[in-house]
């Protein structure tokens, strides 16, 4: 019955981990910052997280997102940074992580082997300019028939408008569509909600009932 299938792009595809990592190592690197990426990535990834649920909920802008992850990682090691230098790394980190373009393990072996069987989309909750260049640069735009962000909809999932916009877009039927995401909130509550079919990306235990560990089990499962 699947005929479509629509992947959030962050952390399901694109490895925003991976990719954080590198743009703060050059970022740090030409700002002259003895960091420790590692150890700042250790608190950053939870802090970043938190943030972006916060936004997803309204409860910030995207201004308070940029700054109060940085703000708040700093503080957590301890590392005097002023307001002046948080903003410079902010616009630096967000002018050069869409240059990075490490995809999580098989993502585009599945993307080959799915797009000669379905439709395939994107529904992510990025911003506009910085998510269509992830997906250029990391050459797998081509793979995709649509895109739908938030910042196109002015809503972000798990509001069932985005879904709806995106099966719009896209001239997909719900009972013929998947969602495949890492984020059971955003990904799989929201597109369940409208009728859709989910499948969760995740190795924790808050697993929804239709999860898979790695994207080559997709395989298996389409």
């Amino acid at each position: 019955m699947i005929k479509h299938i629509f992947f959030d792009l962050d952390h399901t595809l694109w490895d925003f981990e991976t990719n954080s990592t590198l743009t703060f190592r050059k970022v740090f690197k030409e700002c002259s910052l003895e960091l420790q990426v590692d150890r700042f990535m250790m608190h950053y990834t939870p802090i970043n997280h938190r943030y972006w649920k916060l936004y997803r909920e309204n409860r910030i802008d995207q201004e308070n997102l940029r700054y109060s992850r940085l703000k708040d990682t700093f503080k957590a090691i301890k590392f005097d940074a002023d307001d002046h230098l948080i903003h410079l790394l902010s616009q630096r980190y967000i002018d050069n992580l869409s240059n990075e373009t490490a995809l999580l393990p098989y993502a585009k072996e599945i993307l080959e082997y799915l797009e000669n069987k379905y439709k395939l989309h994107i529904i992510t909750n990025g911003f506009n300019s910085i998510q269509y260049k992830k997906l250029r640069n990391s050459k797998i735009a081509d793979f995709f028939n649509t895109v739908t962000t938030a910042e196109e909809v002015q809503l972000k999932k798990p509001h069932p408008k985005v879904f709806y916009h995106a099966l719009d877009k896209a001239q997909a039927h719900k009972k013929e569509s998947l969602m495949i995401g890492d984020n059971l909130e955003a990904d799989i509550h929201g597109a369940v909600q409208i009728g859709m079919q989910a499948i969760h990306l995740s190795n924790a235990e808050n697993r929804y009932k239709r999860s898979i560990g790695h994207l080559y089990e997709l395989m298996h499962t389409l």
